[in-house]
């Protein structure tokens, strides 16, 4: 059975298409619309297709037992709470956010946390939403989702089997693509399991791409090679900066070269049927003895 591409506004996300390859800002901006910018400046300067964002509503999305927790944080000391209220974007932010980043020719979306973000999201005009691994089991949320229409991208981190099929079952798979994750930051390379990559692709029949945690680039090229359509590794400015998903980001450098090499591994892929190419011709005649 062909598996049929998904749209996300202008670019078909699937099999024989170019990888759509996802910079993943998240909270790695650190409140800063500047940062931001300049994260979207990474994205677009490595050659990617989008950039990727975080949306919580904090006193909905924050777990009650964690929002007095004191943390210590560049702006001093404050409640968890307080905190995440720190590192969001209202709308006025995230329209000049989203508005640079169509001037570097990018899509931008986000991970909705809560149902209130969907609507935000969904005013904003984002071309698709992503359901971080964290909310496959908030069927309220999946739910909302689906009502958009929009297509949808589900990551499967830290979920059963069981628990992806009542998800998938929420969202439909008409405008599906699913990505294989492990929500382990950073990823050792024997939690990775890219198998799931095959089995999510038999077992739903949508396209499925790879969302990245681990230290360098083998692993998510591994995906590619595997028939990932579509990749998303976390960016940063640089990994020591203060936050939780820094230390597991890629630099500029290596995210360029990411990009590079996914794109090198598009041309390399081939078609499978077994011809002699050109570059072959003369190494025929010079080394072989006997024709066939």
């Amino acid at each position: 059975m062909t598996i049929k591409p998904v749209a996300i506004a202008d670019q078909p996300v699937g099999a024989d298409q170019p990888v759509y390859v996802i910079g993943e800002i998240g909270i790695n901006h650190n409140g800063s619309v500047e940062n931001a910018k300049k994260l979207i400046d990474v994205a677009a300067e490595a050659g990617a297709n989008a950039v990727k964002f975080q949306k919580r509503t904090p006193e909905i999305s924050t777990p009650l037992a964690q929002r007095d927790q004191i943390r210590q944080t560049p702006w001093g000391e404050m409640t968890y709470l307080e905190y995440r209220y720190r590192v969001e974007f209202d709308d006025v932010q995230y329209k000049e956010i989203g508005d640079y980043a169509a001037q570097r020719g990018l899509h931008w979306f986000a991970s909705p946390w809560d149902v209130p973000s969907v609507e935000f999201l969904e005013n904003q005009g984002v071309p698709t939403h992503k359901v971080a691994s964290a909310s496959v089991t908030d069927i309220e949320l999946l739910q909302a989702l689906a009502q958009t229409g929009k297509p949808i991208i589900l990551s499967t981190g830290m979920s059963t089997i069981e628990q992806i099929d009542k998800a998938v079952e929420t969202l439909g798979t008409d405008n599906l693509i699913m990505m294989h994750a492990t929500s382990t930051y950073p990823l050792p390379p024997e939690e990775a399991n890219l198998r799931m990559i095959e089995t999510l692709r038999e077992r739903y029949q949508v396209p499925v791409g790879y969302s990245g945690h681990e230290r360098g680039l083998q692993i998510s090229l591994a995906a590619v090679a595997l028939g990932a359509v579509t990749v998303e590794r976390h960016i940063t400015l640089d990994r020591a900066m203060w936050g939780s998903d820094q230390a597991a980001s890629l630099e500029p450098t290596g995210f360029k070269n990411l990009v590079r090499d996914i794109r090198i591994l598009e041309q390399a892929m081939g078609d499978g049927v077994k011809k002699v190419f050109p570059g072959e011709l003369a190494p025929l005649s010079r080394l072989r003895r006997v024709d066939g």
